[in-house]
């Protein structure tokens, strides 16, 4: 099988890209005159959308030949109610999408140099007491580890002789999608008040270094295995938010008590686990390998996102 070697101006294919992180991955790499691809199950009124279902091959493979790194983010949203039907989406629509990739790549006779796979920090306990790291990170019990647990499984027996980078993400603040702008207007709306008790940890990371940790990824070949992707200063949910009413030059915000967000998330169709569990994640990785963070506080991240 033939293995692609990098070039100065990278082939990039991203897998499910049409959502918030993949359009924005998209003009990163085309700001450096690089050729981006999409797979996407729609268009989203983007013409460069190469039509797939994310589980069966199809003429799309052929548009896999001369990929020089693979990016793939394909998954089920879990921002809905975990019924039977939606866990057997969210498990299927990440583990069957790396298994048709590999497919693909096998019967086009190519393999990328860089397989990039979407993950989550979610797959880490309900944390109080110390950051996880990669290291020495504790691996939780419940329905979204399970799916974090299967997904990098399925994805770790991936045989192609390509390198492999796992990316497990926290929350992913940006101006044009993600968890920003419900939580900004929640603020802006009175809302912005603790959720739960408050001292649930947040995790996050600001979109622009998230970019720049993919393109380490992909140019410095001794970057691989597993990174988690979380800026260095996770905050609890009572002073995150805080901030945001600070941002927004509000002084009060109405706290939301468990049982309201409890009842909030059934009637909105999805789980309290996304807001009450404590993601307390750090990276070590990321200082081995010397990155610098261009936004490592929340307060500089919200300068930028005003």
């Amino acid at each position: 099988m033939k293995i692609r070697k990098e070039t100065t101006v990278m082939n990039i294919v991203i897998a499910g890209g049409t959502g918030f992180i993949g359009r924005e991955l998209g003009k990163h790499f085309e700001k450096q005159n690089h050729q981006v691809k999409v797979l996407g199950r729609n268009k989203n009124n983007n013409p460069k959308v190469i039509i797939w279902d994310g589980e069966s091959l199809g003429n799309w493979k052929n548009e896999l030949k001369g990929t020089d790194v693979l990016i793939n983010l394909t998954g089920k949203s879990v921002d809905c109610r975990y019924t039977e039907k939606n866990k057997e989406e969210i498990f299927d629509s990440r583990t069957n999408s790396i298994k048709v990739l590999e497919k693909a790549f096998n019967e086009i006779g190519e393999t990328p140099k860089t397989w990039i796979q979407a993950a989550t920090a979610t797959i880490y306990r309900d944390e109080y007491e110390k950051p996880n790291n990669e290291y020495e990170g504790i691996i939780g019990e419940s329905f979204s580890v399970e799916v974090a647990k299967k997904w990098e499984k399925i994805f770790d027996e991936v045989s192609l002789e390509t390198k492999k980078v796992t990316l497990r993400m926290t929350i992913v603040l940006g101006k044009n999608g993600g968890a920003f702008p419900m939580l900004n207007t929640l603020a802006k709306f009175g809302m912005g008040g603790k959720q739960g008790k408050g001292n649930q940890y947040i995790s996050w990371i600001h979109i622009h270094d998230l970019l720049n940790i993919i393109e380490l990824s992909i140019k410095n070949q001794w970057v691989s295995g597993v990174i988690n992707c979380s800026s260095p200063e996770p905050i609890t949910n009572e002073d995150f938010m805080r901030k945001l009413r600070k941002k927004n030059v509000l002084s009060l915000g109405f706290p939301i008590p468990v049982f309201l967000l409890k009842l909030g998330a059934k009637l909105i169709g999805t789980e309290p686990e996304l807001i009450l569990k404590s993601r307390w994640v750090s990276s070590k990785k990321l200082g081995k390998f010397r990155y610098n963070f261009k936004y490592p506080s929340l307060d500089k991240a919200l300068e930028e996102l005003k």
